[in-house]
């Protein structure tokens, strides 16, 4: 069985900016695939006040064991102050796919 896969969510402000990121990223091996879906929309508190914004929105897979330097190197890259950077455990999948994102990611 392959390594624990994630998936990892992060919003960008244009498409063009995710696109940049999520290229970089998988260049790196750090992510096996970035997903960008383009336009979002977000309301999110900030500041004191609710914000609405147009956004885009990439969905990494990852190797568990490459998160520490994932997160690192997004939030290095990233132009929001407090960027989002989240994950969840795949916990189930075709196990050929999760091969492949395991051995994608490895360095």
């Amino acid at each position: 069985m392959a390594g624990q896969v994630l998936l990892a969510f992060s919003t960008f402000p244009d498409a063009p900016t995710a696109r940049k990121i999520v290229r970089q990223i998988v260049d790196l091996k750090l992510a096996a695939c970035g997903n960008i879906v383009s336009p979002i929309e977000s309301i999110y508190r900030w500041q004191g006040k609710i914000e609405s914004n147009g956004e885009a929105l990439a969905l990494f897979k990852l190797s568990a064991d490459r998160y520490p330097e994932f997160e690192e190197k997004l939030r290095s890259l990233h132009p929001y102050e407090v960027p989002e950077i989240i994950c969840i455990k795949i916990d189930n999948g075709l196990p050929e796919y999760l091969r492949w994102v395991s051995e994608s990611c490895a360095s």
